[in-house]
């Protein structure tokens, strides 16, 4: 099939295309790598008659240093980020997420923020953001405001995005240096959306976790954050958590899905195993250090 008749337009500048998304009143839709967009548009799931092409807008892609974290600006291909030193030793959790985005070749194209934007509760780079605590950058005609992105997702591939409104940075939040990297995910083919996962991160001081963020992939209508996990992580002896009894935590805040790709139950009984698997394995590392 081919997509129904659109216009193209190329703004260079966030105000440029903020205009245009106003003016549209709904009807227009941001293209960035386009991974997802264009399938829909050819099977015409998706029949907007604007096409925003943000790549064209200076300053759109890239990694900087920011104050007490790390911007990465939304065109920003997820090929580039995945070879980025800058967020290889701040996020590396970004990082070893990235490696299961799709395939190479869709990582030429894609964008970090194209995916997060998009909000498919089975991807990895909602859940990082999630679990990360990053701060999603926005703009419109009637200003700019900034949205965390545990409020940021509502539905499946719903946000708190408004049909006026552009996504202009992600800002992950430092994590300290020697913090550990949790990431596992269990899919049917390497490239493929996960049929349960998880993603996180854990900060040490003094001995114990100082503070914790973890995130469920394909657990729910959204990216979960396992926010009674966290609160029972900090404050605890890496080595000595009861990692059957957080695995139960963790599991309270999903809300899996029956799908033809797998079951709730089997969503529940692997992803269980998946994080236990998980903690012990970050407790080993720890140890070796």
């Amino acid at each position: 099939m081919k997509p129904a008749p659109f216009d193209y337009v190329a703004p260079k500048t966030v105000a440029e295309a903020c205009a245009i998304l106003s003016e549209a009143g709904g009807g227009a839709t941001v293209i960035a790598g386009g991974q997802t967009l264009m399938p829909l548009l050819n099977l015409r799931m998706s029949q907007p008659f604007i096409l925003v092409d943000v790549n064209h807008i200076e300053g759109f892609s890239g990694v900087t240093r920011v104050a007490g974290g790390t911007r990465v600006a939304p065109a920003t291909r997820q090929a580039a980020a995945l070879n980025d030193e800058t967020l290889a030793r701040y996020v590396p959790a970004l990082v070893r997420a990235l490696g299961h985005v799709g395939h190479h070749q869709t990582r030429n194209r894609g964008t970090v923020g194209g995916s997060v934007a998009l909000g498919e509760p089975a991807a990895e780079m909602p859940a990082c953001a999630v679990a990360l605590g990053a701060t999603i950058e926005i703009a419109s005609v009637r200003g700019t405001r900034t949205l965390a992105a545990r409020d940021f997702y509502i539905g499946p591939y719903m946000t708190a995005l408004e049909p006026d409104e552009l996504v202009t940075g992600i800002v992950y939040p430092d994590w300290g240096e020697g913090h550990l990297v949790l990431f596992n995910e269990l899919a049917q083919r390497p490239g493929d959306f996960a049929l349960t996962g998880m993603v996180g991160a854990l900060a040490l001081g003094g001995g114990k976790i100082a503070r914790a963020g973890l995130a469920w992939m394909a657990m729910g209508p959204i990216p979960v954050a396992m926010t009674e996990a966290e609160a029972a992580l900090v404050g605890q002896s890496l080595d000595a958590i009861d990692v059957a009894a957080l695995s139960e935590l963790a599991l309270r805040t999903t809300a899996p899905f029956d799908d033809h790709h797998a079951s709730a139950e089997y969503r529940r009984t692997v992803g269980k195993r998946l994080f236990e698997k998980t903690l012990r394995a970050a407790a080993q590392v720890k140890e070796a250090a």
